[in-house]
């Protein structure tokens, strides 16, 4: 049969010609990245003269939102954020270095969620305790400092919400970070295994793995997953459970991943700092307060919140410390402290209360919107 004028086959490109094409798309994209910071110093310029804070969180979900909303190619979502947080990270160290105080040390699951916030661009400062990242931040060592505050298994971070009281740091932003365990040693191997080293609420949250596979191996309680990777990396015959970030830090293996009896473990941590944020239209306020000591006191504070319509995302109590039977109450409530159905909230509070704080106004996570609509 005789083969007609469409009947060709395609042309296909060679991978030199095509590897030259990339080599020119790189080199344009080179060029554009450097005009963005040409203009990114300009803005820090201004900034600068005007005593404006280089992190602005409202306009770098701006920025992203509009590229996610006009992403039709062949680049994923996740990885276009990937990319661009670390540009924008990028822009923040060129206006102006950031040092972020976490708690540490390197690859623990704090470090983890303040590196996906900031970027690996940004100067990373670890501390062994939360008060001590309250401390770096009030005294200005550092702008920023992320603490965790609560984890949807364990509940909350209680040492975090009493230092709230005591600090007049604001709450800048939310980071939801998904916790999952590798076990990580140097051979990788299952059999070689003698001891196990990790953090002491890790243990309990691998549970099931752990008498399945290794019953008999010794258990070793460390101050934190990162110390553990470090001490597994000095040991042939041990393993860690941690993070996947401390196998690449620690030049481990993994030996099996996401040993968790629990898929869904996430932890909430916060960005604490002196910055006003502002409305998005997507916020979320926190508030601490202590009631009267009477009977309806606490359904007397809340009815504000309800009558207006302001739907709760969250109500935590906490003991004063300073009296027997005394608590306060922590309130997360969808919406702006600029908003003025939240002002006039807060204002009528304010009348109720003993004690009234703003905690901050910040931009609500998708997996906290989430919340919000299950709450």
């Amino acid at each position: 049969m005789k083969k007609g004028k469409n009947d060709k086959k395609p042309m296909v490109s060679s991978i030199p010609g095509l590897r030259k094409s990339i080599d020119k798309i790189d080199d344009e994209i080179l060029e554009l990245i450097s005009k963005r910071l040409l203009c990114v110093k300009e803005i820090g310029e201004i900034k600068k003269e005007k005593g404006d804070p280089v992190l602005d969180i409202s306009r770098e979900k701006t920025i992203m939102d509009r590229l996610l909303s006009k992403n039709r190619g062949e680049l994923d979502n996740k990885s276009l954020q990937y990319i661009f947080k670390e540009i924008i990270a990028a822009s923040r160290e060129l206006q102006s270095p950031q040092r972020i105080t976490y708690l540490g040390p390197e690859a623990t699951f704090t470090h983890m969620a303040a590196m996906s916030h900031f970027g690996r661009s940004a100067y990373y400062v670890p501390r062994s305790n939360i008060r001590d990242i309250f401390g770096e931040v009030e005294k200005g060592a550092c702008h920023y400092g992320v603490v965790p505050v609560e984890n949807s298994i364990e509940g909350s971070i209680n040492y975090t919400l009493d230092l709230f009281f005591e600090s007049e740091l604001k709450i800048c932003a939310e980071i939801y970070q998904a916790i999952s365990h590798d076990l990580l040693s140097v051979t990788g191997e299952l059999d070689s295994i003698k001891v196990i080293y990790s953090h002491p609420h890790v243990f309990p949250q691998c549970r099931k793995w752990l008498r399945k596979y290794l019953p008999e191996v010794k258990l070793e309680e460390c101050s934190s997953t990162a110390q553990a990777a470090r001490k597994a990396a000095g040991d042939r015959d041990s393993a860690a459970i941690a993070g996947r970030e401390a196998a690449h830090m620690y030049n481990l293996q993994v030996v099996a991943s996401k040993i968790e009896d629990v898929g869904r473990n996430i932890t909430r941590f916060l960005v604490i700092g002196t910055d006003k944020v502002h409305r998005t239209g997507k916020d979320k306020t926190s508030i601490m307060f202590a009631t009267p000591h009477v009977p309806g006191a606490l359904y007397q504070v809340l009815k504000p919140i309800a009558e207006s319509d302001i739907n709760m995302v969250k109500l935590e109590s906490r003991p004063t410390k300073h009296e027997n039977w005394s608590y306060f109450f922590f309130v997360d409530i969808e919406g702006h402290i600029e908003d003025k159905i939240i002002v006039e909230a807060v204002s009528k509070l304010k009348e109720i209360c003993l004690y009234l704080k703003v905690l901050g106004s910040y931009i609500m996570t998708q997996e906290g919107f989430n919340r919000g609509i299950e709450s």
